[in-house]
């Protein structure tokens, strides 16, 4: 149906995640219909975060040095440390500006089902960094999946004896109807509650 070098083009496309056949395809399209030089401009910023992306010495966040913005950065309490499942969930934390604490980026959650065990994730320099460091918390913001709660649970039981570990709260979205959320939400937001000021 298409010309193979489109063809390609969306068939690469379509690997992105999130990314449909439809979505592919439009894509492809509107980047055929973009000057060449806007399309190179494109392809050089692939290649180049490609080449100069790795991931922070320290709490393995994405960056282009070997220590990322937030581990160098002398305004940060260094005494906290959130620890995440990816950089994903760092930049979603950043968005919301309420937290001033160092990360630690895992690089995933526990899943046996996918042949994922602590030994690949960046538990150990974790455990490291909090003996080591005399963190005075640690707040653990992994989503609350299956895997995600074994994940948690392994990790605070391996940190409880350096420092305080605590979790985020999970529950209600802000305009979000009691009868339309799931039995997990609705426990995570009863288990979450605060004394209101």
């Amino acid at each position: 149906m298409f010309t193979p070098p489109l063809a390609r083009l969306i068939e690469q496309l379509q690997r992105l995640p999130g990314v449909g056949p439809k979505t592919a395809q439009r894509l492809a399209l509107h980047i055929l219909k973009r000057p060449e030089e806007e399309v190179n401009t494109l392809a050089k910023a692939i290649i180049e975060a490609k080449k100069q992306v790795g991931l922070c010495q320290v709490c393995f966040h994405l960056s282009a040095e070997s220590v990322c913005e937030i581990c160098r950065n002398p305004n940060r309490n260094n005494n906290i440390i959130c620890v995440v499942a990816d950089s994903r969930d760092v930049i979603a934390l950043e968005k919301t500006r309420e937290y001033g604490g160092k990360y630690h980026v895992l690089g995933g959650v526990i899943s046996p089902m996918d042949g994922i065990g602590p030994e690949q994730l960046n538990i150990s320099a974790l455990v490291r960094r909090v003996s080591q460091q005399k963190v005075q918390e640690v707040i653990l913001a992994i989503s609350p999946s299956v895997e995600g709660e074994t994940t948690t649970l392994y990790v605070g039981q391996l940190l409880k004896p350096f420092t305080l570990v605590t979790r985020i709260a999970f529950g209600l979205p802000m305009g979000g109807d009691l009868e339309y959320a799931d039995e997990v939400t609705l426990a995570r937001a009863l288990e979450g509650r605060r004394e209101l000021d």
